[in-house]
């Protein structure tokens, strides 16, 4: 079968940008990729499973990052804390966890870890609270 230029080339930008679309996150389902044990959601996402009730909101920056703002009803483990792994080992594993830091990085890496200790319901906020804030979200400040 002989392929005219055009049609070549609208095969090809069809395809790539096919790939493009998979690779971009707007379009990226709410199931963890294969390999991650843990699932990115957007802030609505993480909204809609920290009203459940039954999720834990896993708040993992620092003490003053989480006095100065925090999502309402959440707990406090530092990531960087050096007690961090003996914290996360006394939480319940069977539990659903909501993990978010300032933009994600901390979150994700806390998502990794937690993973490779068992926990297998864990829900990373993609943008942190920084995505939280921008969409409106409630947020608490210490007193």
């Amino acid at each position: 079968m002989k392929l005219s230029h055009f049609s070549l080339i609208v095969l090809l930008c069809s395809f790539t940008l096919g790939h493009l679309n998979a690779a971009d996150p707007k379009h990226e389902k709410a199931i963890a990729p294969e390999g991650q044990a843990f699932k990115n959601v957007r802030p609505e996402e993480f909204d809609q499973l920290r009203q459940k009730g039954t999720n834990v909101v896993l708040d993992v920056r620092t003490k003053k990052e989480y006095q100065e703002g925090h999502i309402p009803g959440s707990i406090l483990i530092d990531y960087n804390s050096p007690d961090f792994d003996k914290e996360i080992a006394r939480l319940d594993k069977n539990k659903t966890y909501l993990v978010h830091c300032a933009a994600g990085g901390r979150s994700s890496n806390a998502c990794k870890k937690m993973s490779k200790m068992d926990f297998k319901n864990l829900y990373n906020l993609e943008g942190g609270m920084r995505a939280w804030a921008k969409e409106g979200k409630p947020v608490e400040k210490v007193k």
